[in-house]
């Protein structure tokens, strides 16, 4: 069978930042150890319905999943381990601050093989705007730890447009990640999401408005590139050959399995989650379906929704290989609309979007996508 993307959702944190919405909370080793026993019961589910199931990709999000610690990491690891390809790319999150030299060792030998810090910014006001505990040096210092372990596939997070930001502390945050040698950059725009601390101080907050916000964007996306790092995603950006082969996955419609509470899954062509409840999660559920009438799951509008996320866009090649025909006439009809404004491209290979239409992307593939 077609080898899927497994994520793994590890809902702890040791505080919880003002801008986060994910679902976390505080850890104790009691709710560690039965989370760790969780995750293996429900995969072993899983894989006694499947018996054939194999993972060529296996992400540990968060939360912040290097609490979890070395020894848990491992224990999970090798419950996957006979139905991991060998090629994998095994990711884990973390963020930076504390000893990181012998759990990086651990889990290295575990077969992770790339590391994801939430670095979010190499400035000291920045990151105490955000409410971060670390600074750039841990930053610095955790990349060389996983370095020193054996694990080259370094990414970053860095945030943008939030309260006090300028260009120039983009461009010194960018400047930092290709000094330390990460070979992968995440870099996200700040949104105020309800149930945050954020959303409840957002009146009295220092955030730039929507057009600073654009200029910001593109600050951090010209920076980027001059540093050498080729934009491939709205929000990701990496050296050559070193793509997240497990975020590629949900832009090209590929089966992911998500496990944890919260955690979302793509898979046997249905698309559902679990609850956003630890203590749901280790009784069982219930699964939650997901479905968007206006864009089925599997179909083709789904399929262009997600491709055109990527800067490589919606390609004509694609197109037959996945579903037997080309772009369709009305969705190229509506990119042409907005060439002219420089949101859109339309190439002999395709249709995609450009920096200044990913900035609007959301509104912007509503259009594109209805007329399917």
């Amino acid at each position: 069978m077609t080898p899927i993307g497994l994520y793994i959702h590890v809902p702890f944190c040791d505080g919880k930042c003002p801008y986060c919405d994910f679902y976390s909370m505080r850890a104790t080793e009691t709710l560690l150890d039965q989370y760790t026993d969780g995750i293996i019961q429900k995969f072993n589910d899983y894989k006694s319905e499947n018996s054939e199931l194999r993972m060529d990709t296996v992400y540990f999000g968060g939360g912040t999943p290097t609490l979890l610690g070395g020894a848990r990491l491992r224990r999970i690891l090798e419950a996957l381990r006979p139905s991991v390809m060998p090629e994998a790319e095994i990711t884990v999150e973390g963020n930076p601050g504390g000893e990181l030299d012998e759990l990086f060792r651990e889990v290295h030998a575990g077969g992770v093989n790339r590391v994801s810090l939430g670095l979010q910014s190499a400035d000291t006001d920045v990151l105490r705007a955000l409410g971060r505990r670390h600074t750039a040096g841990d930053a610095a210092r955790a990349v060389e730890a996983a370095r020193r372990a054996g694990i080259q596939n370094v990414s970053l997070d860095l945030m943008l447009a939030v309260p006090g930001q300028d260009a120039a502390a983009v461009r010194r945050s960018v400047d930092f990640c290709a000094r330390v040698g990460a070979v992968h950059v995440s870099a996200y725009l700040l949104k105020i999401e309800p149930h945050t601390r954020f959303w409840q101080e957002r009146d009295s907050l220092d955030l730039p408005d929507d057009d600073t916000a654009a200029d910001l964007y593109l600050e951090a996306c010209r920076a980027l590139e001059e540093a050498g790092y080729g934009q491939y995603e709205i929000s990701n950006f990496c050296r050559p050959g070193f793509a997240s082969r497990h975020n590629l996955k949900y832009w090209d419609q590929q089966p992911y399995l998500g496990l944890g509470p919260a955690a979302h899954s793509y898979y046997g062509g249905k698309r559902f989650s679990w609850p956003r409840s630890l203590r749901k999660f280790l009784s069982g559920g219930p699964l939650l379906p997901e479905s968007d009438e206006g864009c089925p799951t599997g179909s083709f509008a789904e399929y262009a929704m997600l491709r055109l996320r990527l800067t490589e866009g919606l390609t004509r090649a694609g197109c037959w290989a996945r579903f037997g025909h080309g772009i369709p006439a009305a969705l190229e009809a509506a990119a042409k609309r907005y060439v002219r404004a420089g949101l859109t491209a339309v190439t002999p290979q395709g249709v995609r979007l450009t920096q200044k239409g990913f900035l609007v992307s959301n509104a912007l593939l509503v259009e594109l996508i209805d007329p399917l």
